[in-house]
């Protein structure tokens, strides 16, 4: 059974779950608005990287290794999670970050560098990813050569691996929603390096396989690669499905709008903006400029276009990213 599989798979426990589900204010148009808190996981103060590390780390500990090394954009919410793992494991962490070193550490440098990680600082920009990843293969191999164990992790931890922290998501989306007595239409939530999103899409097939009700599956691009296919996304929640010993993605399960990504990864767009601030006036939540302002725009873009109808139920994923809003230009001009 692939839920007992499941269950077998190496995991460190690291977040808080289960995650609220809130009900969210009136639209005025369109679905009823759910907000799911993944912002709210604990670790290193919260986010949706906190689930694919459980799974990541559970691996690293059962491979034996002595560090993690993992790599992302100047102000990545995956890197400083990583960090907060690695502080509570016990596990040296380093990062490879896009960008100069700056003069003083912000955000989420800040916070990664107070969980004691070691920032390794590029000058490459935050929307070029291979040569990132061929920053962090080749620190891998030096950390090696000196004698250490490296755990290495690809941009937000986006691998079969880490994607099971989002099929578990769905479980637990899908009980809180059978509690809730509200049957959904939609889940929407941000997508850049495609982890969240081939988990949430694998979690879909497997609670389909078993006679589950489920919802559209509907990211919200905030990446080029993604939005061109790359990663591939069915390939990776197949991937992901495969260590379940299961199977069952089909092509109509993935669809990416990406009408809000703006001019590249990372570049904040008017959209965006006006949704950081409706979600705070309203709800009282905090989104960043690169995920989930952009993701919460797609939701209240899609919500006035009449995607939904006032009868339905959608639940927004908020996946993040507090700590870059205290970055320079993370948040809008008042």
């Amino acid at each position: 059974m692939p839920l007992r599989r499941l269950a077998s798979l190496p995991r460190s426990v690291l977040a808080t779950l289960p995650t609220p589900l809130e009900r969210g204010p009136e639209l005025g148009h369109g679905p009823r608005l759910w907000m799911k808190r993944d912002d709210l996981t604990g670790l290193g103060v919260g986010g949706n990287k906190a689930r694919k590390l459980e799974f990541l780390c559970g691996e690293a500990l059962a491979l034996g290794a002595d560090c993690l090394i993992t790599v992302g954009a100047g102000q990545s919410n995956h890197c400083r999670m990583t960090a907060a793992a690695g502080a509570r494991l016990g596990l040296e962490t380093h990062l490879v970050l896009s960008g100069d070193k700056p003069d003083v550490l912000v955000g989420n440098q800040l916070l990664a560098n107070l969980f004691g990680a070691h920032l390794h600082f590029t000058g490459v920009s935050p929307s070029h990813w291979g040569a990132l990843e061929i920053a962090r293969e080749t620190l891998t191999e030096e950390l090696a050569a000196d004698g250490l164990r490296p755990h290495s992790i690809p941009i937000g931890g986006s691998t079969p691996v880490g994607a099971l922290g989002y099929v578990t998501a769905m479980i637990e989306l899908s009980q809180q929603c059978e509690a809730a007595e509200i049957s959904p239409s939609a889940i929407v939530f941000t997508s850049s390096s495609g982890g969240t999103h081939a988990g949430l899409v694998a979690g879909k097939a497997l609670l389909r396989s078993i006679g589950r009700t489920v919802p559209d599956i509907l990211a919200i691009g905030v990446a080029k690669g993604v939005v061109m296919g790359m990663p591939d996304i069915a390939g990776l929640a197949a991937e992901t499905l495969a260590l379940l010993d299961s199977t069952g993605v089909v092509d109509d399960d993935i669809e990416i709008d990406a009408r809000w990504l703006g001019d590249d990864y990372a570049e904040p767009t008017r959209a965006g903006d006006e949704a950081i601030a409706w979600a705070a006036r309203r709800g009282g939540w905090v989104l960043d400029r690169t995920y989930s302002g952009k993701g919460f725009a797609g939701f209240l873009g899609n919500a006035a276009q009449g995607r939904w109808g006032a009868d339905e139920d959608v639940i927004f994923i908020h996946t993040g990213g507090l700590p870059a809003v205290f970055a320079p230009g993370g948040l809008p001009a008042p």
